[in-house]
């Protein structure tokens, strides 16, 4: 992933017009930095493969979800008056554990995701490199979303529906809503959290991927290889 970000990184210093011209010289090398097509989309494999190791290996650990600010899985908004209520009344324990539970879920839910991820990689080409290159600053998460995001959607949901049962997710809310419905003057609610919990995990992976973008754009320590200090050496000029 790092590769990748290092290269993304050229455009906070490099003007349009500058950075087209380096891309254009590509295809043989680019200037005197030694670096051509093979070495830029190997370099993007590279940076990638490192990326989703560090980053996305994070969310698979107990609580990796839970603990996280960043991407903990909180209720959806309808939902949000239960947990609310149920602190409320002395129940805040049962809130946390229904937390818990859905954010666990998300945890199992992205160990499925590294085979889809690697197989994403293995496929970037150098038209590919050039796009990243040329793009945002979230150009290399973007791409890997767009490659990845239909798969891990259908790994996710069973993995998730699955997971809700054997963490004792479904237990769980099951006695938090029967509580709820019985509190007097309240909505009855019957959710379904299995497809909010998928779209939450999906957007704590490429949240976390984008973590690590930042990270090779922003700081010189991350620049732990000769090709991406070589790479980097384009945003430097």
């Amino acid at each position: 992933m790092k590769q990748i970000f290092s290269i993304l990184a050229i455009l906070l210093l490099s003007s349009c017009a500058e950075l087209q011209q380096v891309v254009n010289n590509l295809p043989q090398t680019t200037g005197g930095f030694g670096i051509t097509n093979i070495d830029i989309a190997n370099g993007l494999r590279e940076a990638l493969d490192n990326g989703i190791d560090k980053q996305v290996t994070k969310l698979t650990q107990k609580d990796g979800f839970y603990r996280n600010q960043l991407v903990k899985i909180l209720l959806p908004q309808e939902l949000q008056k239960v947990d609310k209520t149920l602190r409320d009344i002395g129940l805040g324990k049962l809130a946390d554990e229904g937390l818990k539970a859905i954010n666990r879920a998300a945890e199992d839910a992205v160990k499925e995701a590294t085979p889809i991820f690697i197989g994403a990689v293995k496929q970037i080409t150098f038209n590919d490199a050039k796009q990243i290159l040329l793009g945002n600053n979230k150009a290399a998460t973007q791409y890997l979303e767009s490659k990845t995001r239909s798969q891990l959607y259908q790994k996710f949901n069973p993995v998730i529906n699955k997971s809700f049962s054997k963490v004792g997710a479904d237990k769980i809310w099951s006695n938090i809503i029967t509580k709820y419905n019985a509190i007097p003057l309240t909505n009855n609610v019957n959710p379904d959290l299995t497809d909010y919990v998928t779209g939450e995990a999906l957007k704590g992976v490429y949240a976390m991927i984008a973590v690590e973008e930042q990270e090779i754009r922003t700081k010189l320590s991350s620049r732990t290889t000769d090709l991406l200090r070589r790479v980097f050496a384009l945003q430097d000029r």
